[in-house]
């Protein structure tokens, strides 16, 4: 009898669609064993691709505060099946999983998709994603789905040049390496190789027994924290949180404040990130014990 994997996902820019597909693939090598189906989520009125710079910003506030949008219902083929295994492949968005994601786990569809049933989570992102998979883990909590393993794909540049290449492709489209800046997003070979990843979990999935999973893609690449990243992600996320407040209450003066809070955030990024890398530094002999716990923790799925 066929085993029903559904690959769930949001993308733009079809990087993610590329990784979900290649861990999905030994599945589809096996089709007589397994049916996979793809939901790519769909918003009644979608973002734009490339982002005018002005759109981009102006996402911030509803994306961080998690504030949904209507999303086009899931095909009845969905719907109607239940499923053994769930691939969620999601974006970041200013810390927080993206808005189409969000809209998606809001939505009234959700829960009878999610139900009971074991999810792998999978991002590709420039590189602040810990506390954004904090906050999904708390929906799939809250939706009763079995987080049973987690796949966090990164731009492995710097921090400074990820944010220059990211703004590029972003606003202009274009991924690949141009002049002295190298390509954006996680790598081709990253992309390439992931379906690693899948003929991990699908052994685990044919034994049933998910316990060690989490364990051996931690041990296969699948998840790199990066200490310092993650002092940044719990500054921004306070940072964040008194911003988007803000502009979502002082309505009147939201283009204003949208264009205070665009330079505030370059600041952020030239100016304040290197003092909090410092530090970062500074603390470590003091801080060495507590960061290897929070490592350990947010390389594995349980929720604190």
């Amino acid at each position: 009898m066929q085993k029903n994997i559904l690959v769930l996902y949001y993308t733009q820019t079809g990087q993610l669609e590329d990784i979900v597909k290649n861990i999905a693939q030994p599945f589809e090598d096996k089709k007589d064993d397994y049916n996979v189906t793809y939901y790519n989520i769909q918003l009644k009125e979608d973002f734009p691709f490339p982002w005018p710079g002005d759109v981009f910003f102006n996402t911030f506030p509803e994306s961080y505060l998690q504030i949904p949008r209507e999303i086009l219902p899931p095909p009845e083929e969905v719907l109607n099946k239940k499923y053994d295994l769930i691939i969620f492949g999601y974006q970041v968005w200013y810390l927080t999983p993206s808005i189409p994601i969000i809209s998606f786990l809001k939505s009234g569809y959700a829960e009878n998709i999610l139900r009971d049933t074991p999810v792998v989570t999978v991002s590709g992102t420039r590189n602040m994603w810990m506390l954004s998979q904090e906050k999904l883990k708390v929906y799939l909590k809250n939706l009763n789905a079995k987080l049973v393993g987690n796949i966090a794909l990164v731009d492995r540049h710097d921090n400074y040049t990820s944010v220059l290449t990211i703004l590029r492709w972003l606003t202009t489209g274009k991924k690949e390496k141009s002049g002295m800046l190298p390509a954006a997003g996680v790598s081709d070979e990253e992309i390439a190789g992931a379906g690693k990843y899948g003929a991990i979990i699908k052994r685990h999935f044919d034994n049933n027994h998910y316990e060690n999973l989490q364990p051996e893609l931690v041990k296969n690449g699948a998840v790199e924290i990066r200490p310092f990243l993650v002092r940044v992600e719990k500054v921004g996320n306070k940072i964040f949180t008194v911003w988007s407040n803000l502009i979502i209450k002082k309505k009147e003066r939201r283009p204003l404040l949208i264009k205070f809070f665009k330079v505030y955030l370059m600041a952020a990024i030239w100016i304040i990130s290197p003092i909090v890398l410092v530090f970062h530094i500074l603390l470590a002999p003091i801080l060495r014990s507590k960061r290897r716990k929070e490592k350990k923790y947010l390389q594995g799925i349980n929720l604190k």
